[in-house]
């Protein structure tokens, strides 16, 4: 009978060892703000029914709700909801240091997006670099959001990865290195002089992390939707599953020559810290160092890579690149995606209807975002920071994404594809932009441009 006993009180003990679950912490009581602290602006917040509720204030700066507690790895759910007229989001791993921008909060937001575009569950970098993983890659999770309800989110930051899931469904699987560890602030974005927006609210409730045992309890991953990686010259272990390749080793000029020579250049380009650069030479085509290419061919393959350009800058990424074209001065010929500073180069007004613009196919089709995101017409992130450029190039389709979204888009196999070419610069190239395969190009156009994380995936 006592052996019975011990036996029945160990199966207790264990049983009650293997369903304690997840220790959970509570970043919110409910009852007050104890643990919490306001930053940058002056909007209000009060506790009430066990919630957190910001009420928006006219001429003053995004306020944020911070924990005085920084957070590194961690699972984190909350439930919030927001006006209708309302942004708002969640920061984590973000930064307010009296030292930096005079405290001001920035960091990987969580965005709470009730507009027409439906971003909610993207991450945007506030104060920093802008939208990394909006929902344009991602439209199944653009429907998940319930509009002046509580929304539930989970994010899990371990490591450099941040994934998201709002109401259970996958938004963001987001590989970036930048910030490991932070406040988590709740934000009531400013509303500037605007009255119409006076007063109206922000809520978060049940605000729970947990910081151990992450990968007992971390989300297994069934790449259900498009990674974003932002690491310097690397590739994650998904992406080299799934066929990419670095063109560009961070390092050495391998796998790159001149257009016009077999060698790369001695002048005009650098490498250093995983940048490669060309150099200001006075503006002219390629005239100093001159353009590169890459060694190889390329027909069917999704581009990708980071640039960034100079005040009043221009330049360039060609593809159907043939060499053989154009030995003499300028650029060599090929389809391009046009770098350019739009506010300060003279080339953004010449043309037609603005077909030199930054992210056109230059010469020949205006950029516009608008036209593919009727809800967001403007590109983030373009003057003074990196930017993302994607050219996919598949059986005669081609289209250029600048920063996730869709600026232009063509088929290179048509009569209309002819006809452009015909009223272009281009129209005494034959066959120009009908190659099966060409090289890829960065241009020299003599103005300081920088360009990173450059890979590409050839398509079957």
């Amino acid at each position: 009978m006592r052996a019975t006993k011990i036996l029945v009180v160990l199966l207790l003990v264990f049983a009650t060892f293997c369903s304690a679950g997840p220790k959970w912490q509570k970043l919110f009581n409910g009852k007050n703000l104890d643990g919490w602290v306001r930053l940058n602006g002056e909007a209000d917040y009060i506790v009430k029914d066990k919630t957190i509720i910001g009420t928006s204030k006219l001429n003053t700066p995004n306020t944020f709700l911070a924990t005085e507690k920084t957070y590194g790895d961690f699972i984190l759910e909350y439930e919030a909801k927001t006006d209708k007229n309302l942004n708002s989001g969640v920061q984590i791993r973000s930064i307010s240091d009296p030292n930096i921008r005079n405290g001001r909060v920035h960091g990987y937001q969580v965005e709470l997006d009730p507009s027409k575009r439906a971003w909610t569950g993207g991450i945007y970098d506030e104060a920093r670099r802008g939208w990394l993983y909006n929902l344009e890659c991602n439209p199944k999770a653009k429907k998940a959001y319930k509009s002046e309800e509580f929304n539930k989110f989970r994010i899990e930051a371990i490591g450099n990865s941040i994934r998201i899931w709002l109401n259970g469904v996958p938004t963001v699987d987001l590989v970036d290195d930048l910030t490991t560890e932070g406040i988590i602030a709740l934000q009531v974005h400013g509303i500037g002089s605007n009255k119409d927006k006076e007063g109206i609210t922000a809520e978060f409730r049940n605000i729970r992390i947990l910081t151990k045992d992450l990968k007992k309890y971390s989300t297994p991953n069934k790449n259900e939707i498009p990674q974003v990686s932002y690491l310097k010259n690397q590739l994650t272990d998904r992406e080299k599953s799934e066929g990419w390749e670095l063109l560009w080793d961070g390092e050495t000029t391998k796998g790159w020559r001149s257009a016009k020579t077999e060698g790369f250049p001695n002048e005009g380009w650098s490498i250093n810290d995983g940048v490669m650069t060309v150099h200001a030479s006075g503006g002219s085509e390629s005239a100093h160092g001159g353009d590169i290419v890459t060694e190889k061919q390329y027909g069917k393959f999704e581009l990708e890579l980071d640039f960034k350009f100079t005040e009043g800058a221009n330049s360039g990424i060609k593809y159907f690149v043939d060499c053989s074209l154009n030995k003499g001065p300028g650029s060599a010929i090929g389809c391009e995606f046009q770098i350019l500073d739009d506010k300060k180069h003279p080339d953004a007004k010449m043309g037609v209807k603005g077909n030199r613009t930054l992210g056109s196919l230059y010469d020949l089709i205006t950029a516009n975002a608008h036209e593919f995101n009727p809800n967001e017409s403007t590109s983030k992130r373009v003057n003074g920071g990196w930017n993302r450029a994607k050219i996919l190039s598949d059986n005669g389709y081609v289209a250029h994404y600048l920063n996730g979204i869709k600026i232009v888009e063509y088929r290179r196999d048509t009569q209309m594809w002819k006809a452009l070419v015909a009223y272009s610069k281009y129209k005494d190239w034959p066959n120009f932009g009908e190659l099966e395969k060409g090289n890829i190009l960065l241009q020299d156009h003599g103005d300081e441009v920088q360009f990173k994380n450059i890979k590409i995936k050839v398509l079957d």
